[in-house]
């Protein structure tokens, strides 16, 4: 198993470059690439060149770290024609950028419509079956998140548009602050996922359907607006006793290919306290959760 940083609350600290040095002061062992401005930005062409990509990796070398994944975020669900062939194309790229990298692991969401659900899951099998042989050819993992605000917000509908691809080279990224959208079934979804659950991100959140659905409010009344974060384990209402007693049960985090990520995005102002904070509750949860040395892979 191996336990990430994602960098994202560093990018306003340090340069992409500099990131790297970042992760091994706070004491993790692996980098989890977010989309950034320097290197894969949202929704656009990958901006690295070959020069680029050796910078990249001997950065990482030099700190010690390694890449667990990279995390594009691109519209290749999208139910419009134009940005979604612009997606699959920034993806091929990307794919080529996985494996020059030596980090085979791709991360990333749906990214369509709620409103226009059905042109969206098309969109999605559209752009699948030209990504899919060359995902495969690749030996590239793609574990997908069906984000607050997706065509797919569902946790185990979403499994279930995975499955229908076919294909043990696509599984599932489950992020802890979005369980409440998934419909807050750790328990019961996490089994059903078995070895096609890659990743887990630890962040927190507040459960939006507390308090007779005023646990957080946003006016008008009756709007579509979708609120979560992304929180320091702890400080919001995700079940973290349940999820990894869930992920020890269903035997992740004894695998060796298992990812666990930490993505607390709502407290910049103490990023090195908190990616310390982090890294270390990670390990209690899985010492208590019964999975072996709590260390391992960090």
């Amino acid at each position: 198993m191996k336990i990430a940083l994602d960098p994202t609350p560093y990018f306003s600290q340090t340069d992409f470059l500099g990131l790297f040095d970042v992760v091994a002061r706070a004491g993790y062992g692996w980098i989890h690439l977010t989309p950034h401005p320097d290197f894969i930005p949202f929704y656009a062409h990958p901006r690295v060149d070959d020069d680029y990509l050796a910078k990249v990796k001997k950065a990482a070398t030099d700190a010690g770290v390694g890449v667990v994944g990279l995390q594009p975020v691109q519209r290749w669900s999208w139910p419009d024609e134009l940005p979604r062939e612009a997606a699959v194309r920034n993806f091929k790229r990307i794919i080529e950028i996985a494996v020059e990298l030596e980090a085979p692991v791709i991360n990333t969401e749906f990214s369509g419509r709620p409103e226009r659900a059905e042109e969206s899951e098309a969109g999605f099998y559209r752009s699948m079956e030209e990504l899919l042989p060359i995902i495969e050819r690749e030996g590239v993992t793609v574990n997908i998140d069906p984000h607050p605000d997706d065509f797919v917000e569902d946790g185990l509908e979403a499994w279930r548009i995975i499955r229908g691809l076919n294909s043990a080279s696509v599984g599932f990224a489950y992020v802890g602050s979005h369980t409440f959208h998934y419909g807050d079934r750790a328990a019961t979804l996490i089994p059903e996922l078995g070895d096609r659950l890659r990743a887990v991100y630890t962040a927190d959140s507040f459960d939006h359907h507390r308090s007779h659905g005023l646990r957080y409010i946003t006016n008008p009344p009756g709007n579509t607006t979708r609120v979560h974060q992304h929180l320091r384990i702890g400080a919001g209402d995700v079940d973290w006793a349940e999820l990894f007693g869930a992920l020890a049960a269903s035997g992740f985090l004894a695998r060796e290919d298992a990812i666990l990520v930490s993505n607390v995005f709502g407290e910049d102002e103490t990023a090195d306290e908190t990616s310390a904070y982090q890294l270390a509750k990670i390990r209690e949860l899985i010492a208590q959760a019964g999975a072996g040395a709590a260390g391992a892979g960090a």
